[in-house]
């Protein structure tokens, strides 16, 4: 598998060990070479032009929603195309949030949620004077729903929740999440991030309201994301950006809006991205999300293994974490681990993760973070456990 991601190797020509995937996949090369393509020789506008290769991308960018939608067993009028999961956050919190919410409901989010997944619903708070609150986790990092059953009454509005942790790896029981969150008439939001490059989605299945996620994070093209909604929920949204492409008719007196998903696409869109977004989807099918999934549970269980073996490693997160294992080397500071590692050809993510109230939580101020992709094998891990040994002789430990 990594001989199709001209990313995972140096100039030299040896392999890197590239374990950031949490941040940022690699991308194969059947993505690079269809954005090349949709840059280069099929390059036109969309929406607009009269002529045959305009119409033609037209088709393409359209096909590309279809093909999202059916990724996520959803339809095509249900998905919007987004710059990635945080613009999808803050969409939701600026149009169905400013319509929705005011002084006196409620939102619930959890300790693990992103910044993304925070930051927007505060600067809601400031317009609205909608409260927050945080529901803990459980000793082993998951979102603790019987804490959130517990918490919840019929002055929340809004449960928003990560599907997957981009620190722990743990996994969300999103069915008894909508269950909880339905039963005091408060919608459902997911921030799919970590969750879309690995497992298998059907919105109407999973029951939430909201669904978001980013591109770059599953071997697509960073710069576009969707949002997944209810088509009648989309429907009753305002839009957030005005401009061309989602209008119906302007005046100056009056204009007329288009109807979902293209009145939250206001101006020319990302169709390079979004055709890049495409060939990810048709990539990663071809594997199997089944087999995305297995290969990197494997690869966090064996490391988890190795690292658990040591006594001094503290390790974080659920035993069965999903392709993400966090950990801290006592008397090292990740940020030490990390630059000592890329010595030895080995990318790992060190530092709060845009998820400080959970290093608060976990009582650190950073953790380092190895994350794992279809191109990772176990020589990653070895080359990771030979980087740890070096950093604790550096230290003379």
């Amino acid at each position: 598998m990594r001989s199709q991601f001209p990313g995972m190797w140096n100039l030299d020509g040896s392999p890197w060990g590239y374990l950031d995937t949490a941040a940022t996949a690699q991308k194969p090369q059947a993505v690079i070479d269809a954005t090349v393509r949709a840059m280069g020789v099929d390059y036109a506008t969309v929406h607009r032009g009269v002529y045959a290769r305009s119409a033609e991308m037209t088709l393409g960018f359209e096909a590309a929603r279809r093909r999202v939608a059916a990724f996520v067993g959803a339809t095509e009028d249900e998905v919007v195309f987004t710059r990635g999961a945080t613009e999808a956050i803050n969409l939701v919190a600026n149009t169905w949030g400013v319509e929705n919410l005011k002084a006196g409901d409620r939102i619930l989010l959890s300790t693990l949620e992103h910044h993304s997944n925070i930051v927007p619903w505060q600067l809601l708070r400031e317009r609205t004077g909608v409260e927050i609150d945080v529901c803990p986790l459980t000793q082993d990092g998951q979102i603790d729903l019987d804490a959130a059953a517990a918490m919840l009454t019929p002055a929340h509005k809004l449960v928003a929740f990560a599907h997957v942790s981009n620190v722990l790896g743990s996994v969300l029981d999103i069915g008894r999440a909508a269950e909880l969150a339905h039963g005091v008439g408060a919608k459902l939001l997911i921030d799919g991030c970590q969750a879309a490059p690995r497992i298998k989605l059907n919105m109407h299945a999973l029951g939430c309201d909201f669904y978001v996620f980013s591109a770059h994070k599953l071997y697509g093209p960073t710069g576009i994301g969707a949002l997944w909604a209810r088509a009648e929920i989309l429907e009753s949204m305002p839009p957030w950006h005005g401009g061309g492409a989602m209008i119906e008719k302007v005046t100056f007196e009056q204009t007329t809006y288009a109807s979902a998903p293209q009145r939250f696409e206001a101006g020319t869109p990302m169709i390079i991205e979004t055709i890049g977004l495409a060939a990810a989807i048709d990539w990663l099918d071809q594997v199997g999300l089944d087999v995305a999934q297995e290969h990197e549970r494997v690869l966090a269980a064996k490391l988890r293994d190795e690292l658990s073996r040591r006594n001094d490693v503290t390790l974080f997160g659920p035993a069965d974490s999903i392709g993400i294992v966090s950990f801290a080397l006592d008397g090292v500071h990740p940020h030490d681990l990390g630059t000592i590692l890329d010595e030895e050809g080995v990318a790992i993510r060190a530092g709060h993760h845009c998820a400080q109230p959970l290093m608060e939580h976990l009582g650190v101020s950073a953790t380092a973070r190895a994350s794992f992709g279809l191109y990772n094998d176990e020589s990653d891990i070895e080359a990771l456990l030979k980087g740890i040994e070096r950093t604790r002789r550096i230290f003379g430990q």
